[in-house]
């Protein structure tokens, strides 16, 4: 049994329960950085894929029970959504899947649920990847709240496609401060239009050049408005961001701006 798996369980619990930012309950986690760099890579993508396609993985569970476990075996609850990950998202082998969240269940679990964390596993080895296929993955992981929220602000379309490329992980785009196409090569990056590199997801900390302050994680798209005001030398400019968990910020800001009658650049992040 690995010590990642165990890690990503208190950290599905810590994200879920605690309301904790999934890379926050990572490092907080106190076996998180003696891990070898493969198992903390690991570690992260087990969570992230588990909360990524959690309505899904929670619509197979609920399929294979006539009624949900009791709150008070949660911890099973998590460690079946953890090995369902790795069954049907990760490519994880079905034999290293069940194994492991079996052995996993009967550390953490009442004796009597291992026979139905084995037949779970074993069924949904058999019989996922069907079921997969006929689920609507963008509605079932998005939840209502924010799906109607997309719906009302954007249409029921763009709804969708939000929703469709949030199941995938999102890059890491950087900004340099100088020397972008040499840094581009060191990081395994491309360099887009708008000069940000752009890299598949990776740990801030252990790329080059992040400890000596050479480059930070930007998105692509928060450089745009400073490009599309274009020269504003002489000019007042009022940055509003809305922060998490902030209802309706998005028209406080706009409100706020009509008022000043100045440029404004908004963001929110998401992701």
């Amino acid at each position: 049994m690995s010590d990642a798996r165990e890690i990503a369980l208190d950290c599905l619990a810590a994200v879920l329960r605690r309301r904790r930012p999934l890379e926050e309950a990572l490092d907080d986690h106190p076996g998180y950085g003696r891990l070898e760099a493969r198992d903390r890579a690991f570690a992260r993508l087990l969570v992230a894929s588990t909360l990524r396609r959690l309505g899904q993985i929670d619509r197979l569970i609920g399929h294979c029970l006539e009624r949900p476990l009791p709150a008070k075996h949660r911890d099973v609850t998590d460690i079946l959504r953890l090995g369902l990950a790795q069954l049907l998202f990760i490519g994880t082998p079905a034999h290293a899947a069940v194994d492991t969240t079996v052995t996993l269940a009967a550390r953490h679990g009442p004796a009597n649920l291992k026979p139905l964390v084995n037949a779970i596993m074993r069924r949904l080895a058999r019989e996922g990847a069907g079921q997969l296929a006929t689920q609507d993955a963008g509605r079932l992981n998005t939840p209502d709240w924010l799906w109607r929220s997309w719906s009302k602000a954007y249409g029921e379309d763009t709804c969708r496609a939000i929703a469709e490329v949030h199941l995938s992980e999102p890059p890491l785009d950087i900004t340099v401060k100088d020397d972008a196409g040499d840094w581009a090569a060191r990081l395994g990056a491309r360099r887009l239009p708008t000069s940000t590199l752009r890299r598949d997801h990776a740990r801030p900390s252990e790329l080059p050049g992040f400890a000596s302050g050479a480059w930070w994680v930007q998105d692509a798209a928060a450089s745009l408005p400073a490009r599309l005001l274009g020269d504003v030398r002489g000019k007042t400019v009022i940055d509003l961001g809305a922060a998490f968990g902030e209802e309706d910020s998005s028209e406080v800001v706009l409100e706020i701006a009509a008022k000043v009658m100045i440029p404004v650049q908004t963001g929110c992040g998401l992701r």
